[in-house]
């Protein structure tokens, strides 16, 4: 019986993600301050460790 309870909530939280998915909400954004490069940062306006990390990593690319 527990099986078929935590079955079942689990398919509801699918279904509802899903349910986001079909009406085109907006896909999760990460920080963009953790990022390797700047291809994986897809934020409007950087934050400010994002910032911070491209600073520091032209200083290490200057030296």
């Amino acid at each position: 019986m527990t099986f078929l309870i935590t079955f079942g909530a689990m398919l509801f939280v699918i279904a509802i993600m899903a349910v986001g998915v079909i009406f085109g909400r907006n896909a999760i954004k990460g920080s963009c301050g953790g990022g390797k490069s700047a291809a994986e940062c897809i934020c409007t306006e950087k934050c400010d460790k994002r910032k911070k990390y491209e600073a520091a990593q032209a200083a290490a690319n200057q030296a």
